[in-house]
């Protein structure tokens, strides 16, 4: 599997008997433990760093594991982890300075310190407001099958394309899957995430038994709800390779559209079978990402998508 530049990604790997409580079991399900959870990171670290690397950074920990209390972490204020890079506070005024994961060891010691997840922004600390991508998070609703949920995401990848625009996928880790739009980063947030929202909006009216534009368990029912708000300001999404904090421990793994008829669910790689899994690619399913600049210039006037006054 191809990758793109990225900074060394060496890590020294975690003794057994260095790794604080290493077999207390994090997800009764599977019996899968915190050394599993550190061995899994340490692991996937070449394909995970570009996806994180120059890019603010959230931390989902699990100090008890999936079933226990959750703390989503933003900044170092609560906890400083080694290798953590702080990033300036005038990045986001008026918060305190947003994390970075950029190595193999921060990777580690975060999973060390009971880090479950990682979600990142969709811009690079470099350029913060101006995203560099666009993600369409789909989440079915109550009753809502997997092959909608795989009809679904061919209907955005459809769609996306009559706008001119490529897309990748991935799965979430979770119930869903999510589409992935790489943009070369001229426009702020607000115009990207209204973008978003108008894609999704068109979705819901012309296919309205499949996709609502209203969040909420009520709203979708038997169908999905296309989430645009994960391209806001401050907004972030599970990473690539990130574990979710749920029973199984699913992972978001990136896929080729090739891939999708024969998922059978958004978590159907965990921390224990991501890594055979990689080891099989023969084939990067994200070719030609990382090369991707496109703009939104043209889309906007396929869909007629007008910025508000003043943007």
């Amino acid at each position: 599997m191809s990758l793109p530049p990225a900074a060394p990604t060496s890590a020294k790997g975690y003794e057994a008997d260095k790794v604080s409580n290493a077999e207390r079991v994090i997800d009764p399900s599977t019996g899968l433990t915190k050394l599993d959870l550190v061995r899994y990171y340490e692991s996937v670290a070449e394909w995970m760093l570009p996806h994180l690397q120059g890019r603010p950074c959230s931390l989902v920990r699990g100090p008890t594991g999936v079933q226990g209390e959750l703390f989503f972490q933003k900044h170092d204020d609560k906890l400083s982890i080694p290798g953590v890079k702080q990033l300036d506070e005038k990045l986001w005024p008026g918060h305190a300075g947003l994390l970075e994961v950029g190595t193999a060891q921060a990777l580690a010691n975060a999973a060390q310190m009971n880090v479950i997840e990682f979600h990142t922004w969709n811009s690079l600390a470099k350029n913060i407001d101006k995203p560099d991508r666009l993600i369409f998070d789909l989440d079915p609703g109550e009753g809502t099958s997997w092959p909608h949920v795989q009809e679904a995401a061919t209907l955005v990848r459809t769609l996306l394309s009559e706008l001119g625009l490529a897309s990748w996928l991935k799965t979430s880790g979770g119930k869903g899957l999510h589409v992935v739009v790489p943009l070369a980063p001229r426009l702020d947030y607000d115009t990207v995430k209204a973008f978003s929202q108008a894609v999704v909006q068109h979705l819901a009216r012309a296919i309205p038994s499949r996709f609502v534009a209203k969040s909420g368990p009520a709203n979708r029912v038997g169908k999905l709800f296309v989430d645009y708000l994960r391209n806001g300001h401050g907004a972030t999404t599970a990473a690539a390779f990130s574990a979710r904090a749920r029973p199984g421990l699913g992972v978001s793994v990136p896929v080729s559209w090739d891939d999708l008829a024969t998922l059978k669910s958004g978590a159907q790689w965990t921390i224990a079978t991501a890594r055979e899994h990689l080891s099989f690619q023969t084939k990067d399913p994200w070719e030609g990402y990382w090369k991707a600049k496109q703009t939104l210039t043209g889309p906007m006037k396929v869909l007629g998508f007008a910025k508000k006054k003043g943007d």
